[in-house]
């Protein structure tokens, strides 16, 4: 159904202002930039740095009700870049495929540890490559990720 992709983190793009979410296709050299909220780079950083506030946030809540009604989610798809906008599909436990912006996908992904692809034709459209000898620049990237707090995406 698509590429395997990992979440390698998010970050705020310069000189807009603007936070990323960036997937890499899992075993190969691309990599998918898509420009999130900071409300959803903020909770994408929660779950990666495995977080749990006080009181749940929307993507916990969300996540539980899957859960107890028995339709957990299962994969994500992140399928396609028209006009600008990303697309991404919820599979859920039981065959039901859900449209939903890829920043709260991946957020609900991240929690549940469902597995995320993406679509050849998006590597297309939006994918760009950092060959093997670029990987310095991916471990300078996940330091950065280590240091951010995801309260820097917040107010």
């Amino acid at each position: 159904m698509g590429i395997p992709v990992e979440v390698v983190g998010v970050r705020i793009e310069m000189p807009s202002n603007q936070p990323i979410v960036l997937l890499k296709e899992i075993g190969g050299i691309r990599y998918l930039p898509i420009w999130v909220g900071a409300v959803e780079a903020s909770a994408i950083a929660f779950a990666q740095q495995e977080l749990n506030p006080p009181r749940p946030l929307t993507h916990d809540l969300f996540t539980s009700v899957l859960h107890i009604v028995g339709t957990p989610v299962v994969s994500v798809h992140i399928s396609d870049l028209r006009d600008g906008i990303f697309y991404s599909e919820l599979a859920l436990q039981g065959g039901t495929t859900v449209s939903a912006r890829p920043s709260d996908a991946i957020a609900l992904a991240l929690r549940v540890k469902a597995p995320i692809t993406a679509s050849e034709a998006l590597f297309e459209k939006a994918g760009i490559e950092i060959p093997d000898q670029s990987e310095d620049e991916v471990e300078k990237f996940r330091a950065f990720l280590d240091e951010i707090n995801p309260d820097d995406f917040l107010g």
